[in-house]
């Protein structure tokens, strides 16, 4: 599905970056989905920004009926192909978003943004507001994303702002007493940086979940 309001130089700067490589992320779904959905009860979840696809099919795996979204057409196609390998297509639906324009429609049992990260002018805040909107009653918004700039940064480097766990809550807004704060925290991950080499790298992570409708 395409959105119409996907801007054409946001998308085409995202294809660009998909198509130095055949494959661009590990293939592994992010850690701190891992560790935060296991317990949960399978339902419905929305991916935001789901890149190649590796934390959708994760999630379908486990049983979950996935809405998976990116302003990307390249990560998308690629995204299907290995959901269609994995044997779990008819468990993800992608669509493709620019989030600073449109929002997907629907409310969610879970939704995931992981390091929803940008060197454009995506209003990051403004869509994770929305994604409080979309989260069904006792249902989860997991936040991942980089709490600091990776060691091989150069000076001249430009990084979108890097808010704490804290700063991400206060931005959310979130109605008095219609949510609890399950995780808000800093943690530490091995990435491997240009050169092959890992590297240590500080990331945060909220989880709230909906306990008002």
């Amino acid at each position: 599905m395409t959105d119409d309001s996907v801007s054409a130089s946001e998308a085409d700067l995202w294809d660009a970056r998909y198509r130095e490589s055949e494959r661009i992320w590990s293939g592994d779904p992010n850690a701190a989905l891992v560790r935060e959905t296991t317990e949960l009860k399978p339902g419905t979840a929305l991916d935001l920004g789901c890149g190649e696809g590796a934390d959708a099919i994760w999630l379908a795996r486990r049983g979950w009926t996935v809405t998976a979204t990116d302003i990307s057409r390249v990560a998308l196609g690629r995204a299907a192909e290995h959901a269609a390998a994995a044997g779990v297509s008819g468990l993800i639906d992608f669509q493709q978003h620019d989030l600073g324009a449109g929002f997907p429609a629907g409310v969610f049992d879970l939704v995931s943004a992981q390091f929803l990260h940008s060197h454009g002018d995506m209003p990051r805040e403004r869509i994770l507001r929305e994604a409080v909107q979309a989260v069904a009653p006792g249902g989860v918004l997991l936040i991942v994303g980089h709490a600091g700039r990776p060691p091989w940064a150069g000076e001249s480097d430009q990084e979108a702002p890097l808010p704490t766990p804290g700063e991400v809550l206060d931005s959310l807004e979130l109605p008095h007493g219609d949510w609890e704060v399950l995780v808000s925290e800093e943690h530490e991950r091995i990435q491997n940086g240009p050169d092959g080499e890992p590297a240590t790298r500080t990331d945060n992570t909220v989880k709230i979940r909906r306990t008002a409708g």
